[in-house]
């Protein structure tokens, strides 16, 4: 598993943006995957996840704000943020496991492979 995170920016606040995150192995289907953030001086902490069944859970924070897919025929896993605020900004990173329990989606030692991650900056 290799993860390569792309796509963010800078943008205005109320905007949208997409992330998306590659994985170069051959396991990607197999994978449940999530996307974490880390704004300066906090914690990294979960966005969004979708497992291999494609079950989905997100922060209530970005709940009917951000969405995330994957498409297995192109290891590429997603994230759709509309009506970006200025506290969602952060380093966005995209996380992957071979096996997790639902109830650890939101723990970041539950992923053992992590991206570099990508540069989201929202003005106000």
């Amino acid at each position: 598993v290799q993860l390569q995170a792309s796509g963010g920016g800078f943008v205005q606040a109320g905007e949208s943006l997409t992330i998306s995150c590659v994985d170069s192995g051959s396991t990607f289907s197999a994978n449940d995957m999530g996307w974490y953030r880390q704004a300066p001086g906090d914690l990294r902490r979960m966005v969004a996840s979708i497992t291999k069944t494609h079950y989905v859970e997100y922060t209530d924070s970005v709940k009917g704000r951000f969405t995330i897919s994957r498409d297995n025929a192109k290891n590429t896993v997603y994230l759709q943020m509309n009506s970006l605020r200025p506290d969602d900004a952060a380093v966005y990173y995209c996380a992957a496991s071979n096996t997790i329990i639902y109830s650890q989606l939101n723990v970041p030692s539950s992923y053992a492979y992590w991206g570099q991650g990508t540069l989201v900056t929202v003005s106000s």
